[in-house]
């Protein structure tokens, strides 16, 4: 996984001063490199009873879709507010500076389904939080919280606990 992790930009100072951005989409450049990652994760839960992939929005759809097209699964979108017509479920979540909301279709899930949860990053955990919560909220079964890459330091997982979390690159 090294040789993924040499294809990740690191943006320095961005989206603001002193933050270190690691920017995943050089990997959707890379077919080989994509097509490494949605390989290993649907390895790792080709067997596991999942029900369909949710992936939160955006960059979390580009790797969802694809890893729930692999599954043989659905995809869920989780998107920004105002984004979903019709009945929607929404969990606002707390930011550095004020809070945000997240949305899905209240049918998106059914009861008793064992969702994947899934976003290219893993830093404070305050967005998959609110993600997980929406889909708990339906009845579903959060089955995992997945990330391509995970940084370590922020202590992400804390927040998601009791979710397991498998992430496939760690800073």
């Amino acid at each position: 996984m090294e040789h993924l992790k040499a294809l990740i930009r690191d943006v320095p100072d961005f989206p603001s001063r002193g933050i270190m951005f690691r920017d995943v989409t050089p990997l959707l450049r890379d077919p080989g490199a994509f097509a490494e990652v949605i390989g290993a994760l649907a390895a790792r839960y080709r067997d596991q009873g999942i029900d369909a992939v949710a992936g939160i929005e955006s960059r979390g759809f580009l790797f969802g879709a694809p890893l729930a097209m692999a599954l043989g699964v659905g995809f869920i979108p989780i998107r920004k507010i105002g984004k979903l017509p019709g009945e929607k479920v929404s969990r606002e979540y707390a930011l550095e500076y004020g809070t945000n909301t997240l949305e899905m279709h209240v049918d998106a899930a059914r009861p008793g389904e064992r969702v994947l949860l899934l976003d290219d990053l893993l830093a404070t955990g305050g967005t998959a939080a609110a993600a997980a919560a929406l889909l708990q909220d339906v009845g579903a079964t959060v089955a995992e919280i997945a990330f391509v890459v995970e940084l370590l330091f922020l202590q992400g997982r804390q927040a998601l606990a009791p979710h397991p979390v498998h992430s496939l690159l760690t800073y």
